[in-house]
């Protein structure tokens, strides 16, 4: 179908994000059309705020207005404690629990041989080089229960074996409310393999 070029680029801009389709795009472009022009200004304006003034914490990583980010510069945080994730939506889960109240090290990634992917592509040197203050006394490395995760997980903790430091992983398993008839193998192993006593 052939669109006038300006609903078009809009079109082929939607479709840059992540998971939207040719469909969706297009619905998504008429829908701004019918936006009133303060609204669509406001959110074009929204759009280059974020683009130009977050960036990256020096600290943890983590996506900030100002640097260091609010919980590197917090002084009530547990700093003998960094829980190790790999994207900074990682951070914001882990603070939505409120129950952690350490410190975080942001990878920007995951060890990904078939995408090409190295140990030297994500924030692991930095990470070592914030352990060189002695005051962290435990890593918990919170990467993605998948492959990529995994393998992440097992470079560091290899890495950082020899310093002593208590490494620790997040458990895998059943979620709660989940059923064990649906859930599959790989989960119950997990869910078996992170039992504890009650």
């Amino acid at each position: 179908m052939h669109y006038p070029e300006p609903i078009s680029k809009l079109i082929d801009s939607f479709m840059k994000l992540p998971g939207i389709g040719p469909k969706t795009a297009a619905r998504l472009a008429f829908f701004v059309l019918n936006m009133k022009e303060d609204t669509v200004l406001d959110f074009a304006k929204a759009l280059v705020n974020a683009k130009r003034n977050l960036s990256y914490c020096t600290v943890c990583g983590h996506i900030t207005d100002k640097d260091p980010c609010y919980i590197c510069e917090d002084q009530h945080r547990n700093r003998s404690t960094i829980c190790v994730v790999q994207e900074t939506k990682d951070v914001i889960a882990m603070e939505k629990m409120k129950e952690y109240s350490g410190q975080y090290h942001v990878l920007h990634g995951a060890i990904s041989p078939m995408d090409g992917i190295g140990p030297e592509d994500i924030k692991i040197a930095e990470l070592i080089k914030r352990l060189q203050d002695n005051e962290v006394q435990e890593v918990i490395l919170a990467t993605n229960p998948n492959i990529e995760g995994e393998a992440t997980a097992m470079y560091i903790s290899r890495l950082l074996k020899p310093s002593g430091i208590k490494l620790t992983r997040i458990a895998h398993g059943l979620p709660v409310g989940g059923d064990l008839e649906y859930a599959d193998e790989v989960t119950l192993s997990k869910a078996l393999e992170g039992r504890r006593e009650i």
